[in-house]
């Protein structure tokens, strides 16, 4: 004799208050929202990078087993829930056009991420595809369009997490990849859990009863999972991994598995990559100085006294000089202004190269100048100047990725149409076209100027070419008091942790900060505040994985997304012939 027993969901959905039922509709919506402004919580300058995983895990409550549109549209949602407010600071000066057209477009990388997890779900092992699916989706918006923007990888909030060790070993995409598995492992073994709880109840309810296995990683068409609703028969449906039916109670032992090492390996892996983060100094130490000489006023405006903040910059550093001078701070061995701490071109202007002669001669140590360059024809170039003390300027690097719609304006006879401020760039920059390494007393200095910092090539390239040190002048006075600072110092971090350098970053308003190579922010400044940091740190050649693999990590990680993907486009085509046999 065999008991009969009714699915709890379907009894449920039958007696259920039509508004009820209706409300129900809007929980994976809602979830995939929440997610992605979990995932913003998670970034800085709050503490919280242990909010992504849980982000990760909602995020896939909200996809598995959805139809392929259906992830498109709640990716979307947690693409706007994670970028709207993570980016709001680009429309600071300028307005919210700017930032919800940047917000929206951005979106839609994270909406194909959302497709190709729902695709992937149903497959065995499937928290591994979707974590590659989104490093794959994080890949492409860090090149197109315009060059790609790399903000808000999932890598950039994890500076103090456990997880950092990583970054030495794959770069940022395999950081990125250990948290989202992290997170969708999570979700994995929570909704095994729920599925061994709802079958026990059933065999304590009814001794003997046998109901079909709904933990296997693709459920059949109407398979459903205890809160879930079921899943409509799509192209991504397979029938049952083996017939027949399953003794209630037990689990299968290969999602399990799967759920479990999605959780552990990431986290036993940065354990095991701790002897990777290394702050000795191989190469000795440097004595290196910051100077934040602060701007006039906030915002887009701030260039406007061009004269201003040179002059500030030069005065902090006739202090420090002073300071050298009555023993008060160590001398230093090279000295770093910000980019765009001299705005007037120091080759064309006579009496601003007066200015910054006087400063660098006054330490008499070599000192990095962040100028704009305006040739008489073409276009403008945002140039970091090595300045030597009685010799003035001996080389020159120009930003290789200048900005899009900040430093350059694409399209500007229809961007014109939606925001009129297009026009205060008046005359585009151009790239450059070298790596950037000078060398500063005996120093190999690699230079990433502001932006840059979000691309992985752009600082790895200065560490393949010999940088025993990496500096990122920046310049943020133009976003004000924002958050956006706070991210960008926390990339310089992991680049720290990535390469396993030490990181000055002076910024003309703040925050100004230097690294460790372990990622150790062991001075910074506040914001828009005069300020100049001096502090010794140490001196490293040796190159992590991260560093010699250069891109190879992503490409695997990649080619995991895309085995994913083909294996889910072609489980319904083999599943359609099995049954024609």
């Amino acid at each position: 004799m065999s008991a009969t027993i009714t699915p709890a969901d379907a009894s449920e959905t039958d007696t259920a208050p039509a508004p009820a039922h209706r409300l129900r509709r809007f929980a994976r919506p809602a979830a995939a929202l929440l997610s992605g402004f979990v995932l913003y919580l998670s970034f800085p300058p709050r503490p919280l990078w242990w909010l992504a995983p849980p982000a990760f895990a909602l995020l896939g409550w909200a996809l598995r087993g959805r139809r392929l549109r259906a992830g498109f549209g709640l990716g979307y949602l947690a693409g706007l829930g994670f970028l709207l407010p993570l980016l709001v600071w680009t429309g600071e000066e300028v307005g919210p056009g700017p930032w919800l057209a940047l917000a929206a477009v951005e979106a839609l990388f994270v909406a194909a991420a959302g497709l190709g997890v729902a695709a992937v779900s149903r497959l065995p092992w499937w928290p591994f595809f979707a974590a590659g699916v989104w490093i794959l989706a994080e890949g492409a918006r860090a090149r197109v369009p315009f060059g790609g923007f790399p903000w808000g990888k999932i890598a950039f909030g994890q500076a103090d997490g456990v997880f950092l060790p990583l970054a030495a070993v794959g770069g940022t995409p395999l950081l990125g990849f250990a948290v989202a598995l992290c997170g969708f492992g999570l979700y994995e073994a929570a909704r095994l859990f729920r599925s061994r709880r709802a079958r026990g109840d059933l065999d304590a309810a009814a001794p003997g009863a046998t109901v079909p296995d709904t933990t296997a990683a693709a459920p059949a068409p109407d398979a459903t999972v205890p809160g879930d609703t079921a899943p409509t028969p799509d192209a991504t449906s397979a029938p049952p991994s083996a017939p027949g039916p399953r003794r209630t109670g037990a689990l299968p032992r290969g999602p399990l598995v799967a759920a479990a090492l999605a959780v552990l390996l990431p986290v036993t892996g940065a354990l095991a990559a701790l002897p990777l983060v290394d702050d000795s100094a191989e190469d000795g130490t440097a004595t290196v100085a910051a100077v934040q000489g602060n701007v006039p006023r906030l915002g887009l405006d701030f260039n406007a006294q061009r004269r201003a903040v040179l002059d500030n910059h030069a005065a902090r550093t006739r202090e420090l000089a002073r300071a050298v001078q009555e023993k008060r701070e160590p001398q230093p061995d090279f000295v770093l202004w910000p980019e765009n701490s001299s705005d007037i071109d120091p080759y064309a202007n006579a009496d601003a190269a007066d200015v910054i002669d006087e400063a660098v001669h006054a330490i008499g140590a070599p000192t990095v100048i962040g100028a704009v360059i305006a040739p008489e024809t073409g276009k403008l170039r945002n140039t970091l100047i090595q300045w030597e003390p009685g010799r003035g300027p001996v080389a020159t690097y120009d930003k290789r990725h200048v900005q899009p719609f900040g430093e350059y304006i694409p399209m500007r006879p229809l961007v014109r149409i939606f925001n009129s401020n297009v026009d205060r760039v008046s005359r585009d920059f151009g790239p450059g076209g070298k790596i950037g390494v000078f060398d500063l007393a005996g120093t190999r200095v690699g230079l990433a100027t502001c932006y840059e910092a979000a691309f992985d090539w752009a600082v790895r390239d200065t560490v393949t070419h010999g940088a025993q040190l990496i500096t990122v002048p920046s310049n943020n006075a133009t976003f004000g008091r924002s958050e956006m600072t706070y991210q960008q110092l926390a990339m310089s971090r992991v680049r720290a942790v990535e390469h396993s350098r030490s990181v000055v970053v002076p910024v003309t308003s703040g925050v100004s900060a230097v690294i460790r190579p372990d990622g150790e922010v062991v001075a910074e400044t506040r914001m828009f505040t005069p300020d100049v940091l001096v502090e010794t740190v140490p001196l490293r050649s040796s190159q992590t994985p991260a560093t010699r693999m250069g891109t190879l990590p992503e490409a695997l990680l990649a080619a995991l997304a895309a085995t994913g993907l083909g294996w889910s486009a072609l489980r319904p085509v083999r599943a359609r012939r099995t049954r024609t046999e």
